[in-house]
């Protein structure tokens, strides 16, 4: 069977950053199977993560999404390469853990470059090449931190709300175009750069993985988070055919985090 499906010609090209790891490598396995021509990026990539990339047929390319010269000569590239682009995924980013009182410039400049003007910069350069293809679409990775505020870490929910603002604006923008462009707001997703990072952080790492379990009212009855495959499934539902008419949309997967405060922060 994957005999037969290699020797079929690829549909779609499809371009996605932050694909080192987490959401953005799942992400490129699934469409990878799906017939997409994969391209990801990232600022670096575990040992071992591109030769295991160029065996499933995804191409890898370093690159900064904070330069725009890096994101120019990715974009550019991949369509001189493949001859079009279809869609492109804006999965790189990363989180901050601190009060807005003991944030640094530096820090909020890195939060605010790679989450908001990493999307910017990808639309900017995508967009010219979705619209030669008689549209395309564009798919954010903004967070539950994006719908609503949160206590722990005020800049990231800054970034993020700010992703959901551009999907949104953007979408409105660029819909005469056949160009649509959605965000997925997942929380709280397992196995990923940042979330390994917060919970090495925590003072106390297994209470810091119930209480996000406990926010979470689906992840704390199913007693995981939720994983990067999963969140990768709902990207690809809207880079597909089946929602040509979806754009605009911000695809809540936080497993009712995003609803209220659920009963488990007051006890059961």
């Amino acid at each position: 069977m994957s005999d037969q499906r290699s020797s079929l010609p690829l549909s779609r090209t499809c371009l996605i950053t932050g694909g080192a790891s987490g959401i953005g490598a799942a992400t490129a396995r699934l469409l990878a199977t799906q017939r997409f021509r994969v391209i990801v990026s990232d600022i670096d990539f575990p040992i071992g993560a591109r030769e295991e990339f160029a065996r499933q047929q995804i191409e890898t390319v370093l690159c900064d999404v904070t330069r725009e010269s890096d994101v120019a000569a990715w974009i550019e590239g991949a369509a001189r390469a493949t001859g079009r682009i279809d869609c492109l995924v804006h999965s790189a980013g990363v989180g901050l853990v601190k009060p807005i009182t003991d944030v640094s410039e530096a820090e909020w400049d890195r939060v605010l470059d790679v989450n908001l003007k990493g999307a910017f910069l990808c639309a900017k350069h995508a967009i010219p090449h979705l619209r030669r293809a008689g549209g395309g679409s564009l798919v954010n990775i903004a967070s539950n931190a994006g719908l609503l505020p949160r206590f722990h870490d005020p800049v990231y929910s800054i970034s993020k709300g700010a992703v959901v603002a551009l999907t949104k604006t953007l979408a409105l923008c660029h819909a005469p175009e056949k160009i649509r462009v959605n965000a997925v707001c997942p929380g709280p997703v397992g196995d990923t750069r940042m979330m390994d990072a917060d919970l090495a952080s925590a003072a106390d790492r297994e209470r810091a993985f119930r209480d996000r379990l406990a926010a979470s009212p689906i992840a704390h009855g199913l007693g995981r988070m939720i994983r990067p495959d999963e969140v990768a499934e709902s990207v690809a539902y809207l880079l597909s055919d089946a929602t040509v008419f979806v754009t605009g949309c911000c695809l809540t997967i936080d497993g009712g985090k995003s609803l209220g405060v659920p009963q488990t922060l007051f006890g059961d």
